[in-house]
């Protein structure tokens, strides 16, 4: 376990590490191989619940269908998932299948249907093979349990290499709370809201009220700061649940510990965001562009995420190439105010441009630098007080060749 300031990091956590808690996964044939394509996660107590969801104009039926739950009281008790099928751009019977999903697992489970959201990923396009989901349904309460974290984030994968989960624990009124999430996500990431799919939970004592409001601000710095390819999926959600179970008073933003709490649930949003990044279709590192001295924290952020998702950026980090002329035409291109005498562009610590004018540097060390699993770009705008962090990963062929063949 690792203290991080006010909260520590429980490296063995998974989702149902918080009270109340239980997961599992199982392959019901939505994939061709035996990989988990089907999980759930499962509280004991109807949980507080936020969410936050695709901008994308095509919101997959699975989404509508988790937002009909969430509107009928504020509350979720279960969370269903299938990877291998996205349940998107599948008209009425899309939609009909993603109801009768949830009205399958709350007959299993003994609970309301608005307590149960659901959500899917895959390819978009393609009717769920029902009978094969609805089997796994049925099957699937004996394989959630409290040590079945594991399973569910194998069954929420798709091309990803790694599954992705966080866990933190935080000191809350005297009393022990934990926050833990739980991620997929490695292609069609350029988020307007959050990542392909996310599952936070917590035992916190908290409204669904102040619990979105938590979110909202989390994703802004986290969720929405990366990318990997510039597509925004019409899957993306993420849903947080809380037990309440650890007691205590409730968190509002006038409780003591709010601010603690707000770091942990912060640390786990980025933890897993990063991951993704790192986590692209093909990718070999993890690129973090800092923009420091902007005239306004809304400048800093579009001209991170546009450097961050420059393809020519992207190409060059792979190809350990320390064109800073990439960097700098992303950076004019933001559409924010810049002064164009004054940037400065470091690779990691290395100088390479500083007021806007080329600098000496050992290309053999940049070249060194950037073959790392980890590329660090900071621009330094000396234009104000506001910053931004993004997070993205290199261009590859592999991406071409995983895409190509997407469903084949």
């Amino acid at each position: 376990m690792t203290l991080l300031g006010r909260f520590t990091v429980v490296p063995d956590g998974t989702v149902t590490t918080p009270q109340g808690f239980r997961a599992g996964g199982l392959h019901c044939g939505l994939k061709k191989t035996e990989r988990y394509d089907l999980g759930a996660i499962v509280c004991d107590v109807p949980a507080a619940v936020a969410a936050v969801y695709t901008l994308n104009a095509f919101q997959a039926a699975p989404l509508l269908v988790t937002q009909e739950s969430v509107a009928a009281g504020g509350k979720l008790q279960a969370m269903l998932v299938n990877s291998g099928n996205a349940n998107a751009c599948t008209g009425e019977q899309g939609l009909a299948d993603a109801r009768e999903m949830r009205a399958a697992l709350a007959r299993q489970l003994g609970l309301a249907e608005n307590l149960v959201g659901v959500t899917s990923t895959g390819v978009i396009g393609e009717l769920l093979p029902m009978p094969k989901v609805l089997s796994g349904i049925e099957a699937l309460p004996e394989k959630v349990h409290a040590e079945g974290g594991d399973d569910f984030c194998q069954a929420i994968l798709t091309t990803d290499l790694v599954k992705k989960v966080a866990c933190v624990r935080v000191n809350v009124g005297g009393r022990e709370v934990h926050v833990a999430g739980a991620a997929k996500g490695s292609g069609m990431i350029h988020p307007n809201m959050a990542t392909m799919l996310g599952f936070v939970t917590t035992d916190a004592n908290i409204s669904s009220e102040h619990l979105q409001q938590l979110l909202s601000a989390a994703t802004d710095s986290t969720f929405n700061m990366i990318t990997v390819d510039g597509d925004t999926s019409t899957n993306d959600m993420v849903v947080v649940m809380a037990s309440g179970l650890a007691g205590g008073d409730a968190l509002t933003p006038d409780h003591p510990d709010w601010e603690a709490f707000a770091v942990a649930f912060g640390y786990v949003s980025e933890h897993l965001a990063k991951m993704i990044a790192r986590d692209g279709e093909g990718a070999t590192k993890l690129i973090e562009v800092n923009v420091l001295g902007a005239a306004s924290r809304d400048a800093a952020r579009a001209i991170a995420k546009t450097v961050i998702g420059s393809s020519l950026v992207k190409t060059a980090c792979f190809g350990a190439d320390a064109n800073w002329g990439r960097i700098i035409a992303a950076v004019g291109r933001a559409g924010q105010p810049v002064q164009t005498e004054t940037v400065d562009v470091q690779l990691g610590d290395i100088m390479v441009l500083s007021q806007s004018r080329p600098v000496k540097f050992d290309e053999d060390r940049a070249e060194e630098y950037l073959k790392g699993d980890f590329v660090q770009i900071n621009v330094n705008l000396h234009m104000g007080n506001s910053s931004a962090t993004a997070w993205g990963c290199d261009l590859t062929y592999d991406y071409v060749r995983i895409n190509a063949a997407y469903r084949t």
